[in-house]
């Protein structure tokens, strides 16, 4: 089947498109998880014949994510880089998607107006499911594939609900198609569910440590006097978030990893100088940043920290350190590889006042 044909037809029969892949796109949420975060989680609801065949393989998150399968706060330091918007996942069985679509079909038919072009591409997408001749040159299914019920699933697309562009998030337009059980997709389905894609939405939902820097002088500092910054190596660690989705004959996960690599220190103001000139404090061997002030340093220059060169008045400089985190994941089949580094951070309200003298 071209993807021309299978675009043309799904364009006469949009309603009952979107309708199979807002089904599949719906999160439900599980509870709290053993880490920082709440993890996010759906339920397979168990086939209409008894099988065991599952209405739906929905992708569940575990680990270091957002509440609800929200979006988590990281940022990818990559600008061109985007989570995937779609994709094809496993849908239902043969006796279930009979049902489900025939029903869809016969709704669409009795619908006002639904005549003309539109009447005649739902009876066309009704002939590909009912004739394994189809039209024309393009092959269908016989009686929905109900003799092969239980050795494989039809697959549909699945938007990403957490994509803002909704024609990205509606581009696999393609009709739902058979996979056999332990089959990989047919190749021209480049968007079919991967581990790499899974490694792809686990950053997405991934949800990082809060980054609050140790400051010597802590919230309260001096003009001119070199203020301090570390993170010691307990304060933060590697983060995890898995995603993973499972059907009959289908299974797959990814876990995505990030570890923390530098700091970077924004003093909130132009009228400061930071150490290093860069601002970016690299992680040390021991795993972590910058040095803890000790008695007698105060006229040192410190490896990491910054320098205010004048006062915050009546008000506060809002000192943001970012932490940048290297970001791989491993997968299904011994998958894995690298993703672009993610950046999250925090502003810390700084008080800056000049050094009081008295003359004589």
């Amino acid at each position: 089947m071209t993807r021309s044909r299978r675009t043309t037809l799904s364009t006469g029969a949009a309603a009952l498109t979107l309708a199979l892949g807002v089904a599949l796109a719906e999160p439900a949420h599980a509870g709290e998880q053993p880490s920082n975060t709440q993890g996010s989680a759906t339920e397979q609801s168990g086939g209409s014949d008894g099988t065991g065949i599952y209405a739906a393989a929905r992708i569940t998150y575990s680990g270091s994510v957002a509440k609800n399968g929200g979006t988590g706060n990281v940022t990818s330091a990559d600008v061109n880089w985007t989570p995937p918007p779609c994709w094809y996942a496993p849908y239902l069985g043969a006796k279930d998607f009979k049902k489900k679509m025939s029903e869809d079909i016969e709704g669409q038919m009795n619908a006002p107006g639904m005549g003309g072009h539109a009447g005649a591409a739902l009876s066309e997408l009704q002939r590909h499911y009912e004739d394994e001749y189809g039209w024309t040159d393009t092959p269908g299914y016989k009686d929905y594939n109900v003799d092969n019920d239980g050795e494989g699933m039809f697959w549909a697309a699945v938007e990403n609900p957490d994509e803002p562009d909704i024609l990205k998030r509606s581009s696999c337009n393609d009709l739902p198609f058979w996979v056999e059980n332990g089959e990989a997709p047919p190749p021209q389905y480049e968007e079919a569910i991967t581990p790499e894609i899974l490694a792809a939405l686990a950053y997405q939902h991934m949800q990082l440590p809060d980054t609050e820097v140790s400051l010597r002088p802590e919230e309260t500092t001096k003009v001119n006097l070199p203020t301090w910054a570390w993170l010691d190596k307990a304060v933060f660690d590697e983060v995890q978030a898995t995603a993973a989705i499972n059907a009959p004959g289908f299974a797959l996960q990814a876990t995505t990893t990030a570890k923390p690599v530098s700091l970077k220190l924004e003093p909130g103001t132009d009228d400061a100088v930071t150490y290093p000139a860069s601002g970016e404090c690299t992680i040390n061997a021991d795993g972590s940043i910058g040095e803890p002030y000790a008695r007698g340093k105060a006229d040192d220059t410190p490896p990491c920290g910054l320098k205010y060169l004048r006062s915050s008045g009546n008000g506060t400089f809002d000192l943001q350190a970012t932490i940048t985190w290297e970001i791989a994941w491993t997968g299904t089949g011994g998958a894995g590889g690298d993703l672009p580094d993610g950046t999250f951070g925090n502003d810390q309200a700084v008080t800056v006042q000049e050094i009081q003298s008295v003359n004589r």
